[in-house]
């Protein structure tokens, strides 16, 4: 069964979690159909229709196909030229009390809207199998995410709690600004993760189930079966819905449900594409100032030509994968835009390459940050360097207080220390020294009445203002609550660290 069970694309192949690749495999998509047709029958059999005991059982014990089902299937297809009619009567050769039922009522999109399949074929090799989730798939894939989204969240405050008070340079415009703290950076990640965490809850809390609507949405093979009831073709619907494992049915489809759906689903995956983006960027920026890297195996070759570089290669892939991500939202926007009445076809290649790609790569970015979070190095001297040689100008105002407070004057403190900055700039721009403003201020006797209080204006400590307490607060009353599900604490103490190759 193993060849049947992988969604074999270049990324789940290598990457993906088994629980996402299974999601989206052929093994997974068939036993699906094969219980959505059972729960069809429970549901007419509890409701009248000349169903056995014997058909049910035998559709019972025939759920998952063997890889010779899969041949009978294939060779099926071939002959009839329709995926659906083949499955029947493949699950009709291994359930035969139950071969005149299978089905019975229903339009291929009652299996196909749940998941159906394409073999897409790159210069004559079959490159991966893709499959078309809907409500079940969707709701699945969202659990898988909303379980790994909450181990990288709480790993990253893991981080956020360790450094929460350690002094680092702050940057507007990629410009040196006011000191934060790496705790506190962190943070900012972490709350567009929680932002992404409950968007992925909403989005699986809508999902809905197509349900039993036939053909065109009107149940009408449905009220055919059941001599005009109308009551009955309603309790079947409700009865299948709650079979298949949903609160609710949507009230009304067409041949297929809304496309709309599709897009409420991926744009929370697209904008969880954006926070890995700007997450991985900030790394990468980091790796450059060598003040933190993600990991790097001591074996690990970051050039082939160039032998001491480090590249930061999982946060480029997040970034990578992130854009690719955050595009394939646009393509649900697009085929919603274009189904025509009742349905068109047009929607199918693109969904069943769009959406499992959405589920998968979401999969393997969330596993590749999560394995940056565990082995992320901080480097507290390089750190400490970098806000050595700028802090003197940001102490600037500290100072001109301080002078203030002896009793001297803001203005004229004001252009002393104007006078002295300039100097220590032109050291820093224009002759590639070291940064000796504060040198220049003990230097000059106007600064005499402060100079005992020099080391303790220039301390990082007191440049970050709320950060350390900002982490605490942040981490109890919003990263605790936002984690607190038994499920999602189970996850997380059950997690083991990701071990990625490069």
């Amino acid at each position: 069964m193993e060849a049947f069970e992988t969604y074999q694309t270049p990324l789940s192949s290598r990457y993906a979690s088994k629980e996402m690749a299974h999601l989206f495999s052929p093994a997974n998509r068939f036993f699906t159909w094969r219980k959505l047709w059972l729960n069809l029958a429970i549901a007419e059999k509890e409701l009248g229709l000349p169903i056995t005991d014997e058909a049910i059982a035998q559709m019972q014990d025939n759920l998952h196909l063997t890889a010779e089902q899969f041949e009978v299937a294939a060779q099926e297809e071939k002959k009839r030229r329709h995926d659906v009619m083949a499955h029947v009567h493949t699950f009709g050769t291994v359930a035969p009390a139950a071969a005149g039922i299978i089905h019975l009522g229903a339009t291929s999109c009652y299996v196909t809207e749940s998941v159906s399949c394409m073999h897409l074929i790159l210069n004559g090799v079959e490159c991966f199998q893709t499959v078309t989730p809907t409500s079940y798939f969707l709701r699945t894939g969202l659990d898988y995410l909303i379980r790994s989204l909450s181990i990288l969240i709480s790993r990253l405050s893991t981080f956020a709690a360790q450094y929460r008070a350690l002094p680092t340079l702050g940057f507007t415009h990629f410009q040196p600004a006011q000191l934060t703290t790496v705790g506190k950076r962190a943070t900012l990640w972490i709350q567009e993760l929680l932002w992404d965490l409950r968007n992925l809850k909403r989005a699986r809390d809508d999902l809905g189930f197509r349900g039993v609507k036939g053909t065109t949405g009107t149940q009408a093979s449905f009220l055919t079966l059941f001599d005009g009831d109308h009551e009955k073709v309603e309790a079947l619907d409700k009865r299948v819905t709650q079979l298949s494992g949903f609160e609710y049915a949507y009230p009304v489809t067409s041949q297929t449900y809304s496309r709309k759906i599709d897009i409420d689903v991926l744009a929370p995956l697209a904008s969880l594409g954006a926070t890995a983006h700007k997450l991985a960027t900030d790394i990468r920026l980091l790796a450059n100032l060598k003040e933190i890297e993600e990991p790097f195996e001591s074996t690990q070759i970051g050039s082939s030509a160039m032998a001491y570089k480090r590249n930061p290669m999982r946060s480029e892939r997040v970034c990578s994968l992130a854009r690719h991500l955050m595009v394939l939202h646009q393509n649900a926007l697009m085929t919603s835009a274009v189904q025509w009445f009742e349905r068109t076809l047009d929607d199918s290649a693109n969904r069943r390459v769009t959406l499992p790609e959405a589920f998968l790569t979401a999969d393997i970015v969330l596993s590749t940050l999560q394995n940056i979070s565990e082995g992320l190095v901080v480097y507290p001297k390089v750190i400490a360097r970098r806000i050595a040689q700028e802090l003197p100008f940001m102490a600037t105002e500290n100072v001109i207080m301080a002078i203030v407070k002896k009793g001297g004057d803001r203005q004229e403190a004001h252009e002393k220390i104007r006078v002295l900055s300039h100097e220590a700039a032109h050291q820093v721009k224009q002759l590639g020294l070291e940064n000796d403003l504060i040198e220049r201020i003990r230097a000059d006797a106007y600064f005499d009445p402060i100079k005992p209080e020099l080391d303790e204006l220039l301390q990082p400590e007191s440049f970050i203002g709320r950060a350390p307490e900002q982490v605490d607060a942040f981490l109890k009353d919003w990263v605790e609550p936002a984690l607190a599900d038994k499920d999602i604490q189970e996850a997380i103490s059950k997690s083991a660290k990701v071990e990625l190759s490069v």
